[in-house]
């Protein structure tokens, strides 16, 4: 849909699932990668959410906690920052940090220290590997490992 649009695109959706069964003879590709199509910060207007109601919407880390996700304290984190000091440095004045609301388990925060000054924390241990941090980081800055000991999100009535 994203190449050719919600009519056209719609369409071939619906042909592929329905009639192929979602086993087209043929896979369309989009040229440009998904990191390359972010719109700097200054582009783009706020959105404002409501608030999490509790009965049709939830906040992130209740979703996080029905996940069932485990890590192990001690394990050496999975989500590696080639440069520690690019998300604020570059990020930050140009995407607003993108990975702190890409992320649907809120694993990416910046944190403003008492003299005004930020730093960019990973919180690892609410990871559920969907994979967006190393598919949609701007610098391609964040690179995703499987954990040690199967750690991770454990859906058990699935």
């Amino acid at each position: 849909m994203h190449k050719y649009g919600a009519i056209a695109g719609g369409g071939l959706a619906w042909i592929d699932l329905n009639l192929f069964n979602g086993k087209l003879p043929f896979t369309l590709r989009d040229s440009t990668p998904d990191h390359a199509q972010l719109k700097p910060a200054s582009a783009c207007s706020n959105i404002e959410y409501p608030k999490p109601d509790g009965k049709l919407s939830f906040d992130k880390l209740s979703s996080v906690f029905l996940s069932n996700t485990n890590h192990e304290e001690d394990q050496i984190c999975h989500l590696v920052l080639t440069d520690s000091d690019l998300p604020i440095r570059d990020n930050l004045p140009e995407y607003d940090e993108p990975a702190q609301r890409y992320c649907p388990a809120g694993v990416y925060e910046v944190i403003t220290n008492d003299d005004g000054s930020k730093h960019f924390q990973i919180n690892a241990q609410n990871c559920v590997h969907c994979k967006t941090c190393d598919i949609k980081d701007p610098a391609q800055n964040i690179t995703w490992i499987a954990p040690e000991g199967g750690g991770g999100p454990c859906y058990p009535n699935m």
